[in-house]
C-alpha cells in the first residue's frame, strides 16, 4: 500500500509484528547503543583523524575532575567541517557551524551554563544517564529535535555539561540549497515543539533569572525572535500603508520640524549605504536573509497548528540542478507568497506616497525591505547550480507546465501534480483546532485592507468617501470571480455537444456586455488607465483572501464551492510562477550570466569540471544530431 497508494484492497491479513514508526528513528539507534557500550558513550559516529585519536585518553580523564560544583556528565567536543570549500553555500554553513561549535558552545558552557546536546559527537557518562531518564526522548513529533533533550535530562537531574576545544572530529554539512532549507525547517519545527514540552517549562522554573534568560535566548527564543523580526516588517509596512491611504503621512511631513531634518537624513543615508554596501558584496547576506524566512515560517506554523514532522535532507554530497517546480513546491508558501505580499505593500507605498517619495529617507527605509523581498524571491535560483543555463531553463518551463496541468487524485504524488501538492500544503488545517482555523481566518482578513484603501483613490471615485464606492468595488470583485468561471473552456466540455453553440453565444454576449460597460465607464464615468492598474493592486489580494478563508472553512465548503476555490488557487499559483520565471528566463538568455554564477557559487576545480561536462554534453548532442 505504501509503494502503490492507488491500489484498492478487498481483504487485509493482520500479522503481529514489532511496532514501527512509533518513535524517531535516530533515537531508537541511540537507545540501542546504551545496551552495548561501556562506561561512556560517544553519541554520534563522525569522521576522525589519526592525530586526534591520541587525545581520546585525555578527554575521558575529564570525567573524574570537577568543573565547578559537579563532575561533568556530558563532554562536548568541537567539529571540523570539511565540506566548506565545495561551494559558497557550503562555505556559509561551514563558517556558521565553526563559530557555533567553538566560541558559541564554549560560552554556553561557561559562564552561562546553558550548553545542552545538539547532535554533535559529545561523550556521555553512561551510568549517570541510564539511571536518570536516558540520553534522549523518543516520542514522535513533540521530540522531533531529540538531541537537545539529552542535555535537558542531564541538566534537570543536576548533571553538568562542559565543552573542550582541544579535540575535534570531522563533519560534512549540507552543501545544497534545498538540503540546507529542509534542515533549517526541521530544526525550526523542533523548536516550535520544544515550547510545548514539560522539560522547557521545568528548566525555566528552576533556573535563576539570568540563567533563564540565557536559556531562552539560546534555544526557543532565537526562533521566536526570528518570527518577531518578520512580523515587525509586516506591522511596519501595514502601518505605512494606513498612513499613506489616510493622508496622515502628508500631514506629518508638512510639519516644519520634519522638513528641517534634510541634513540628518542625508548623513544617515550615506552611512547606511556604506555600511550595508560592504556586506552586500558577498552573497551571504542573501542566503541568511532567506534562511530567516525559513525559520520564521516553520516555527510560526508549528506554534499555530503543530504537526511537525521529520524532513529528510539526505546529508549527501548533492550539488545538482533543482527544477523550477521543485523549488516552487518547497518555497512557495514559506517565502514566495510572503515576499510578493511585502513587494505589493512597497509598490503601493511607492505609488500613493508622493509626499514621502522625494525624501532621501525613503531609500533609507525601503532599501532593506526591497532587499528582503528580492532575497526571498530569487535566492533559491541564484544558488541553484546551472540555474541560468538556457536549456535547463527551457526544460524547467516544460516540467512546470506539465506539473500545473496534471490532475490530482488517489495515488498521485505531490511531485507529479499541482492538485496533490496543494492538498498536502493544507494538511495542517485538517488536524488543527477551531482556534487554529479562526486564527487563519483572522490573519487572512488583512488582505481586504488593500481593497478598502485603494478604491477611494480611484479617479472614477471623484474623491468620494461614501460606502457606496466600497460596495461597488465588491460588485466588481464578484464579476471578476464569476464571469471567468462561466466562460471557461473546461466548463463547456462538461455539457452535451448540442449545448456548446448556445454556450459559445453566451460567451460572446458576455464579452460584448463587458466591452460596452468599459466604454461607458471610460467615456462618461471618468475611468482611467491608472484605475485599471490600481484595481489589480486592490483586487488581487482580495482573491487571495478568499482562497485562504476557503481553505480554513473547507469542511463547510467542500461540497459547494471547493472546485471554484481550487481553480482560482491554480490561477494564482500559475501567475506567481510566471512572475518568478520571467526574470530567470531573461537572465538565462544572456550567455555570460550562467558562467558568472557558476564561478561565484563553486570553487575553481568544480567550475572547471562543470564547464568541461557542458562542452562534452554539447559535443554528444551535436554528434547525435549529425548521425
Amino acid at each position: 500500500m505504501i509503494m502503490y497508494p492507488s491500489l484498492r484492497v478487498a481483504y487485509i491479513d493482520e500479522v503481529d509484528e514489532a511496532l514501527k514508526e512509533k518513535t524517531e528513528g535516530k533515537t531508537e539507534k541511540v537507545y540501542y547503543s546504551v545496551l552495548i557500550k561501556g562506561d561512556t558513550i560517544n553519541y554520534s559516529e563522525r569522521d576522525n583523524y589519526f592525530e586526534e585519536a591520541f587525545k581520546m585518553r585525555n578527554v575521558l580523564e575529564e570525567f573524574p575532575h570537577s568543573h565547578g560544583a559537579q563532575k561533568p556528565t556530558i563532554l562536548g567536543l568541537r567539529e571540523h567541517v570539511f565540506t566548506g570549500s565545495v561551494s559558497s553555500l557550503a562555505w556559509f554553513m561551514s563558517n556558521q557551524e565553526f563559530s557555533f561549535v567553538t566560541i558559541g558552545q564554549r560560552f554556553l558552557a561557561s559562564p552561562l551554563r546553558v550548553r545542552f546536546h545538539y547532535g554533535h559527537p559529545d561523550i556521555f557518562d553512561r551510568i549517570f544517564h541510564i539511571t536518570r531518564g536516558g540520553i534522549s526522548k523518543a516520542s514522535k513529533t513533540i521530540n522531533l529535535s531529540e538531541d537537545i533533550f539529552a542535555g535537558f535530562n542531564s541538566t534537570l537531574r543536576l548533571g553538568s555539561v562542559t565543552h573542550h576545544d582541544y579535540m575535534q572530529v570531522g563533519k560534512g554539512r549540507d552543501v545544497g540549497m534545498n538540503q540546507i532549507s529542509l534542515f533549517e525547517a526541521k530544526v525550526a519545527n523542533g523548536n516550535g515543539e520544544q515550547t510545548l514540552t514539560r522539560d522547557v517549562h521545568r528548566l525555566g522554573c528552576h533556573f535563576d533569572f539570568f540563567r533563564m534568560l540565557s536559556f531562552y535566548c539560546t534555544t526557543v527564543g532565537f526562533y521566536f525572535n526570528s518570527l518577531v523580526t518578520v512580523l515587525i516588517v509586516y506591522i511596519f509596512l501595514y502601518g505605512r500603508l494606513y498612513m499613506v491611504m489616510t493622508g496622515l503621512e502628508r500631514e506629518i511631513l508638512e510639519d516644519p520640524q520634519i522638513k528641517n531634518n534634510n541634513a540628518l537624513e542625508a548623513a544617515l543615508v550615506t552611512q547606511s549605504f556604506i555600511q550595508m554596501g560592504m556586506l552586500l558584496l558577498q552573497l551571504s547576506s542573501v542566503f541568511f536573509t532567506f534562511q530567516l524566512g525559513t525559520k520564521a515560517h516553520y516555527f510560526g506554523k508549528t506554534i499555530l497548528h503543530g504537526g511537525s514532522k521529520y524532513r529528510a535532507t539526505g546529508r549527501g554530497f548533492v550539488v545538482q540542478h533543482s527544477k523550477f517546480a521543485d523549488n516552487y513546491r518547497l518555497y512557495s508558501r514559506s517565502h514566495f507568497v510572503k515576499a510578493l505580499e511585502l513587494g505589493l505593500l512597497l509598490v503601493i507605498y511607492e505609488v500613493y506616497g508622493e509626499s514621502y517619495r522625494n525624501s532621501s529617507l525613503y531609500l533609507f527605509i525601503t532599501f532593506s525591505m526591497w532587499f528582503l523581498v528580492g532575497s526571498w524571491l530569487f535566492a533559491p535560483f541564484i544558488f541553484n547550480p546551472s540555474g541560468f543555463e538556457w536549456q535547463k531553463t527551457v526544460n524547467d518551463w516544460t516540467d512546470w507546465k506539465w506539473w500545473m496541468g496534471i490532475r490530482g487524485g488517489v495515488g498521485i504524488q505531490p511531485e507529479n501534480s499541482w492538485e496533490s501538492w496543494w492538498d498536502e500544503e493544507q494538511e495542517h488545517l485538517r488536524y488543527t483546532s477551531i482556534r487554529g482555523r479562526v486564527l487563519e481566518i483572522l490573519l487572512a482578513l488583512r488582505f481586504f485592507v488593500y481593497q478598502y484603501g485603494i478604491v477611494y483613490h480611484f479617479d472614477i471615485a471623484h474623491h468620494s468617501r461614501s460606502l457606496l464606492v466600497y460596495g461597488l468595488s465588491w460588485c466588481a470583485v464578484l464579476v471578476i470571480l464569476i464571469v471567468p468561471k462561466i466562460v471557461s473552456v473546461r466548463r463547456l466540455q462538461m455539457f452535451h455537444m448540442d449545448l456548446q453553440l448556445p454556450l459559445r453565444m453566451l460567451k460572446g454576449l458576455l464579452f460584448l456586455i463587458l466591452l460596452v460597460v468599459m466604454i461607458i465607464l471610460f467615456k462618461f464615468c471618468g475611468l482611467t488607465l491608472s484605475d485599471l492598474f490600481a484595481s489589480i493592486l486592490a483586487f488581487m489580494p482580495t482573491g487571495w483572501a478568499f482562497i485562504l478563508v476557503g481553505q480554513a472553512c473547507r469542511p463547510c465548503l467542500h461540497k459547494l464551492l471547493w472546485e471554484p476555490i481550487k481553480e482560482v488557487a491554480r490561477a494564482y499559483d500559475f501567475m506567481m510562477g510566471l512572475l518568478l520565471f520571467t526574470p530567470i528566463a531573461f537572465l538565462s538568455w544572456l550567455p555570460a550570466v550562467n558562467e558568472f554564477q557558476t564561478r561565484i557559487l563553486f570553487n575553481q576545480a568544480f567550475s572547471r569540471g562543470l564547464h568541461i561536462s557542458m562542452i562534452l554534453a554539447g559535443k554528444k548532442d551535436g554528434g547525435a544530431s549529425v548521425n
